[in-house]
């Protein structure tokens, strides 16, 4: 089955169709730049330039930096305020002309990796940390999502995690990946003290150069590796998302 997935990020907006059953994209993906100010109207008129690239008149997918409920968008920490409590599901389907399903950025990429990526048969809990411009995670319990739980907010030394060990904070302060590892493993001692997960997922960009940083994780009890689906599991878990349910029984 072919849906379309996007991604809303920070820097980027992303799409392709993906073959849910494979995870699998079915054409080249298309990237576009996040409009600054990434105030609502710009952003869903990005989000309809991706569907009428691809002429996509089917079920789309559609991730957001944020806190999603019932297609209601709550936070933006690193978009426009504007986002706060507005009915942006409801946006993004009347400009896209198809029915859209709407959820947090760093519960798509969870999904996409557990179902095609790292996380493949793990049971226990399993959190998964996207590191970008901002902080996202997943938390699953054998297998099952905990939505929206938004741990890259978590405060440390005074400050909100995501500016100390972002992948965007180690581009600001210019760290080496020693460096910015100190920071990482701060950050991951402390969500595994409240979560005490088995597996942490490293996503987002910066998992494609895992092998720069995860040898300094020394003192994290759980195990940690990165992502398999890199930068495209948003797409991927996003595409599953808005994939109709098999009715059961």
């Amino acid at each position: 089955m072919e849906i379309l997935g996007i991604d809303i990020g920070g820097s980027g907006i992303k799409g392709a169709p993906v073959d849910v059953r494979t995870g699998e994209f079915t054409r080249d993906r298309l990237r576009v730049e996040t409009p600054v100010p990434a105030a609502p109207r710009p952003v869903v008129s990005a989000v309809g330039q991706i569907v009428r690239h691809f002429d996509w008149t089917g079920p789309v997918g559609v991730t957001f930096p944020g806190v999603v409920t019932d297609g209601v968008t709550r936070t933006a920490a690193n978009l426009a305020e504007d986002w706060r409590d507005l009915a942006a599901r409801d946006l993004l389907a009347a400009e896209c002309g198809t029915p859209v399903t709407l959820l947090n950025d760093a519960d798509a990429a969870g999904v996409a990796e557990m179902a095609h990526g790292a996380g493949r048969g793990r049971s226990g809990t399993v959190l998964l940390v996207t590191l970008g411009t901002g902080i996202g995670t997943a938390l699953f319990t054998d297998g099952t999502l905990v939505p929206n739980t938004e741990l890259g907010h978590l405060e440390i030394r005074g400050k909100d995690a995501e500016r100390r060990a972002s992948a965007h904070a180690r581009e600001v302060h210019d760290w080496g990946w020693g460096k910015w590892a100190e920071k990482v493993e701060e950050y991951l001692r402390r969500a595994e003290d409240l979560l005490w997960p088995s597996l942490i997922i490293i996503g987002g960009g910066v998992s494609k150069r895992a092998e720069h940083f995860l040898p300094h994780l020394k003192d994290v009890r759980a195990e940690v590796i990165a992502a398999e689906l890199h930068n495209d599991a948003g797409i991927v878990g996003a595409a599953m998302a808005a994939a109709p349910r098999t009715p059961t029984g």
